[in-house]
């Protein structure tokens, strides 16, 4: 059957409100919608740009349109004139006459004359009067939280954590688009290699100056490419790479990956050891230990164990000191890949933060008695959060006189500068990666 052909801007408008009415994410539905609606090339990358930078932006494009709406409006009028919006303010290749062209059509589209005459109206007072100045804005946490489009409540608790500039830089950085990067399977291939193969292929990329395993990708989407399709690299950010440094790995021994699909840490840790020993990973959900399956094998590795399992009934499947290292790269509210997936921050609250740590420590505790005296375990998350991120560590420190913390001068120079002991809390402006935390602790000999 032919796949139905659809209006680029009335599938953003789909996608934005599925988001918001159902909670969904919104990286899951534009893949879908792409594969959906057929898109390619331009609009597929349009698609992309008006559904992330709408939902990005959303809390400035509020301010904006707040003088100019008089009545309360039906969710999906507010998305069209958001999107609309969007375009008129951020995107300089599309004139404005079209985009308010288009909105009119899908207003009379979805709903009727006077609902198209409204926004017809609103987006050529705008056109006409400009913006609202966000220099209005004296409170300096309203101002980045409005500028940024982050919730008051997070930017407070940045502040508090981090200070004012750390967390205004960051909120500016989660507005960016990350570079995609791939790390190269060197059980197959080296940097050089896989580096000619992508340029040949029409792909921009560079070596990272971060890790000598990573690629940075600057046009082009690497999934794409004849080497993922023959498993010379795969797709993972420098950040999330530096989990294998931190584990200290050697040939032959014998691993735990706890919390483990989609596999990107488990495939990179089984190439670390060269296809030797042996990785055990765990999840939760049966469908995702396939993702850490179909990774294995793309990428030639046999040296991997995958299993559908609670990470806190381990002990139910291992004996204790089963093994030399033990990852734990816990569940967390993602606060350092807002880049990625802009929805989180508009549905995460306060609490879930604390709930989090309760269910980090219950991993951290199973963990524990698994490992080898002498073993390391590494705890990670991809979040900027001195709760989830040191608070965890050092009430899991508290609460097992058996552990000690291992200092992370292992790691590369590259990121030193961001090493705190046995701490490595990396934040997006550092250096393009997502916002991620290391932390890594030894089990004493007995």
């Amino acid at each position: 059957m032919e796949k139905k052909k659809k209006n680029v801007r009335e599938a953003a408008l789909e996608l934005l409100e599925a988001v918001e009415q159902n909670q969904s994410y919104s990286n899951l539905l534009l893949n879908s919608a792409i594969q959906k609606y057929d898109l390619t090339g331009p609009d597929a990358g349009l698609l992309t740009e008006l559904t992330y930078g709408t939902i990005q932006r959303k809390f400035t494009l509020d301010y904006f349109l707040a003088p100019f709406l008089k009545h309360k409006l039906k969710s999906w009028v507010r998305n069209l004139l958001r999107l609309s919006l969007y375009q008129m303010v951020y995107l300089d290749k599309v004139p404005d006459r079209a985009v308010i062209f288009e909105a009119v059509e899908i207003a009379k589209k979805r709903g009727h004359k006077g609902i198209a005459g409204m926004v017809n109206g609103v987006l050529r007072s705008i056109q006409r009067k400009g913006l609202p100045a966000l220099d209005a804005i004296t409170d300096p946490v309203k101002r980045i939280s409005i500028e940024t489009s982050h919730p008051e409540w997070l930017v407070k608790r940045w502040i508090r954590q981090f200070g004012l500039e750390k967390t205004k830089a960051m909120c500016e950085t989660n507005l960016s688009v990350p570079v995609q990067t791939v790390r190269v399977n060197e059980t197959k291939a080296d940097r050089a290699e896989v580096l000619i193969s992508l340029r040949q292929e029409g792909f921009s990329a560079e070596e990272s100056p971060i890790l000598p395993e990573a690629i940075r990708i600057l046009k082009g989407n690497a999934a794409h490419s004849s080497a993922f399709q023959k498993g010379l690299m795969t797709i993972q950010d420098e950040s999330s790479m530096l989990v294998a440094h931190a584990m200290k790995l050697e040939p032959g021994m014998v691993v735990l990956d706890a919390c483990a699909a989609p596999g990107g840490k488990t495939t990179h840790m089984a190439e670390k050891m060269q296809g030797t020993g042996k990785v055990y990973a765990l999840d939760l959900h049966p469908h995702k230990i396939k993702l850490i399956e179909d990774n294995a094998v793309r990428l030639g590795l046999e040296n991997i164990s995958s299993l559908p399992l609670d990470s806190r009934k381990g002990g139910e499947k291992f004996p204790p000191q089963s093994f030399d290292r033990i990852l734990v790269d816990a569940p967390c509210s993602g606060l350092g890949v807002l880049r990625r997936k802009p929805d989180i921050k508009y549905v995460k609250k306060q609490e879930d933060l604390q709930s989090l740590q309760k269910i980090q420590l219950e991993i951290l505790d199973a963990q524990a008695p698994l490992l080898k005296s002498g073993g390391l375990l590494v705890y990670s998350t991809c979040t900027v959060d001195q709760e989830e991120n040191e608070g965890t560590a050092n009430r899991f420190l508290d609460r097992h006189p058996e552990f000690e913390p291992e200092p992370l001068d292992h790691l590369p120079e590259a990121v030193q500068p961001f090493v705190a002991g046995h701490f490595l809390q990396i934040f997006p402006q550092d250096f393009g990666g997502d916002g991620f935390f290391i932390s890594c602790f030894r089990k004493k000999d007995e």
